[in-house]
């Protein structure tokens, strides 16, 4: 069984079981010794709330990796064109449309009278006077507030939010597509992130249907699988990937995971005391289905506006036990049919002697 399970998910080093949300170092279980012999675990941590929707990461990622493109047809939803995450799309910025207001954000003033245009055509150099009145400033002449009562919603009008968030491969911790890869397409680097190595993979499918988050798929008319490597060759030559390089905001942070998660729990918190009471993150706990995501993001409302399994859990967490199921239900198969043969040649000798 530990040949079958290798050490990519649920074996420990030896091939002890591992249950899942147990943590622990997958670099070293996939066989690159203790902590102190291989690189950090190195993840991104996604800041949602900094995103501005511009695609960087997702025509970096392309140039970077020679990903096709994958359509340039409007989805129709907002200005999502690429839907999400697939073969031919290793990064995906969602837009996500809502009424809903964000923090300090007030949903119910008019802004229809602000000329965005004009505001806009006085660049960064708009006087301090003028500053003041922005999109997204409540004009209190007009609504007879600055806190957002409700006054400025008189015509049933409310103000859109846009929630975007630039989604990736999770390279989880315990990993169900190695387990399930019969070739070894699949496996884990010396920085805990999950490769596909496009030469060896035979298009089987097994792993698809194996990913928690949906993120693996098989190109079409080729049919092997492809997703993100978190740019593995970049990696090895001391640089941070290429969607990390690109981002503008510093939405996408690209580092030693654990580190990561020190300043995305701050950001939280930062977030939290300055009104925004929806900011969590997702992702970042040893202790979920996965055993921890080496991709995990800080989002403002609940995983499913953003497409995400609200409690992922590895698919292949029951292997071993359906394996020894097998085995025993196996075993008294052969065993009872032992016992029939041996049954049936007692009952047969008595018969022989007698007809001779």
């Amino acid at each position: 069984m530990s040949s079958l399970i290798g050490r990519n998910l649920l074996a420990g080093p030896g091939g002890t079981p591992r249950p899942p949300g147990s943590g622990g170092d997958p670099a070293g279980d996939a066989g690159y010794g203790g902590s102190g012999e291989h690189p950090p675990r190195m993840g991104f941590f996604t800041d949602t709330s900094v995103c501005i929707g511009c695609k960087a990461c997702e025509v970096a990622c392309k140039e970077w990796n020679a990903v096709p493109e994958d359509g340039l047809d409007l989805t129709g939803m907002s200005y999502d064109n690429s839907g999400g995450l697939g073969a031919s799309t290793w990064r995906h910025v969602a837009f996500i449309e809502q009424t809903k207001p964000v923090g300090h954000a007030h949903a119910d003033v008019d802004h229809s009278h602000v000329d965005v245009l004009a505001l806009a055509a006085q660049g960064s150099g708009t006087p301090p006077g003028d500053a003041a009145i922005t999109p997204t400033t409540p004009d209190t002449e007009r609504t007879g507030t600055g806190h957002g009562d409700g006054a400025g919603d008189r015509n049933g009008r409310g103000e859109l939010r846009w929630l975007m968030s630039s989604d990736v491969c999770k390279h989880c911790t315990h990993a169900a597509c190695l387990d399930v890869c019969p070739t070894g397409s699949l496996f884990r680097t010396e920085f805990g992130t999950v490769v596909v190595q496009e030469d060896i993979c035979n298009g089987c499918g097994y792993c698809v249907p194996a990913c928690p988050y949906g993120v693996i798929e098989q190109r079409p008319h080729d049919g092997r699988a492809f997703k993100c490597t978190m740019c593995y060759d970049r990696l090895g030559a001391g640089q941070e990937p290429a969607c990390a390089k690109a981002c503008p905001t510093e939405s996408i942070q690209f580092g030693p995971l654990e580190e990561l998660r020190v300043r995305a729990q701050e950001r939280v918190d930062q977030l939290r005391e300055a009104g925004v009471s929806d900011a969590r993150l997702y992702g970042h706990d040893p202790g979920d289905g996965v055993g921890g995501d080496g991709a995990f993001f800080l989002l403002l409302d609940e995983p499913e506006v953003y497409g995400l399994p609200p409690d992922p859990q590895v698919t292949t967490r029951d292997l071993p036990a359906m394996w020894r199921h097998a085995g025993a239900a196996a075993l008294t198969l052969l065993g009872g049919l032992a016992a029939v043969f041996a049954a049936h040649g007692r009952n047969s000798a008595p018969a022989r002697r007698l007809w001779r």
